[in-house]
């Protein structure tokens, strides 16, 4: 596919990349390969290592259904606020459905569907009104008796009354997905710069001039990649976003025998429990964790206390598991719990591709959106980006 005229020739400068893509996590990689397969000259710049930080530190999980602890404290109207969100989060899965095959890599990948579990009628009640919302937003979602769940899922514990399943969720193995997209950009003949530091950016005239490592690169249009660091870089443009970035924890078992076959979330406490290829149960759900002085995320072994009792609860057969890591990193969040996707108003040819929270799950069809829509295309996806649109000013 050729690129966009526009790019080919009023916006191609000789000099000049066509884009540059700020970030080396699934978001940054991502768009740039999709960018390079449509014929972009495009450059990657990222201040470490691809794949180094919050695309590989999370627990892979594969989730559309709307996160049931913002539901329980937002409301009904926020979660219909956030249906633009589970579409996006759809479009993602049909695209990690081939991602494999489309990147000639073993990604882990599996689909064993998704399983929402609740263990009193307050929580049955809640996750019934949840599903309402979803299925309005297109997401096959099954509300499960206590005889159903049982039949679907034998290893919950006797608590559990229900729940709800949705059949497209599943997971992937974090640590090799932003680095195949990397290296099909690569293939694709984009250049990717590593190791240089922060990057600053500034708007000279009709150009952006990104800057780290002491080398400096231009394009006309850029896209703002750069996870937690987005706000930030947005900030020298004149964009105020509300951008945050969370240190939460996540735990890995040895490995065991099948068990868990399905993504388990829970409605009353927060848990995410998945069973790796290899047999070692990844335990996690957005538990706070603990900044050492330097303001880095290390693990709070209260919460890792917690985190272990409620898994444990849902599923009692892995307590008797070791414990084999615990790790910290930052997660990315906004107070609504909405991406940011799009060009910023106040600086023409800044785009902004920001999935907060569920980025990994969302970071296939966030980029192949904001690459077309860098290059004046319509989405091939199908999706309306307007939801999401910058307004930070």
């Amino acid at each position: 596919m050729a690129a966009d005229a526009g790019i080919r020739a009023g916006g191609r400068v000789a000099g000049a990349d066509d884009v540059i893509v700020i970030g080396g996590g699934i978001a940054g990689c991502a768009t740039a390969c999709y960018l390079a397969r449509d014929g972009v000259r495009v450059r990657l710049v990222e201040r470490a290592s691809v794949n180094g930080l919050a695309s590989s530190a999370n627990a892979g999980s594969l989730h559309a259904q709307i996160p049931h602890d913002p539901f329980r404290h937002l409301g009904a109207d926020w979660a219909r606020s956030f249906s633009p969100a589970v579409r996006l989060f759809i479009a993602s899965l049909g695209l990690w459905k081939t991602l494999e095959d489309d990147l000639g890599a073993d990604l882990e990948i599996g689909f064993g569907g998704g399983l929402l579990v609740g263990a009193d009628a307050t929580e049955m009640a809640e996750i019934e009104a949840k599903a309402e919302i979803e299925r309005a937003a297109g997401l096959p979602v099954e509300l499960l008796d206590e005889r159903a769940v049982r039949a679907r899922a034998p290893y919950l514990a006797p608590k559990i009354m229900g729940g709800a399943f949705c059949p497209i969720e599943g997971k992937a193995n974090p640590l090799l997905v932003a680095t195949a997209y990397a290296a099909a950009a690569r293939a694709a003949g984009a250049v990717i710069e590593t190791h240089g530091g922060p990057a600053t950016i500034r708007r000279d005239g009709p150009l952006y001039t990104v800057a780290a490592g002491g080398r400096a690169w231009q394009a006309p249009r850029i896209v703002i990649a750069a996870g937690s660091e987005t706000g930030t870089l947005a900030a020298a443009l004149g964009a105020r976003l509300a951008i945050e970035a969370f240190p939460i924890q996540v735990s890995v078992t040895e490995p065991a025998e099948p068990l868990v076959p399905h993504l388990v979330y829970c409605a009353g406490e927060k848990l995410t429990m998945k069973q790796t290829r290899v047999g070692s149960i990844l335990i996690g759900g957005g538990w706070a964790a603990d900044l050492d002085q330097a303001g880095r995320p290390v693990v709070s072994i209260d919460n890792l206390s917690r985190n272990l009792a409620v898994a444990c609860g849902v599923v009692p057969g892995i307590a008797g598991l070791r414990l084999v890591r615990s790790w910290a990193a930052f997660v990315n969040g906004t107070a609504d719990w909405l991406p940011i996707l799009g060009e910023l108003p106040q600086s023409p040819g800044a785009f902004i591709n920001y999935v907060p929270w569920m980025g990994f799950t969302g970071g296939p069809a966030a980029a192949r959106s904001i690459a077309s829509q860098v290059q004046g295309r319509p989405c091939p996806l199908g999706l309306d980006l307007d939801a999401f649109s910058p307004r930070g000013g």
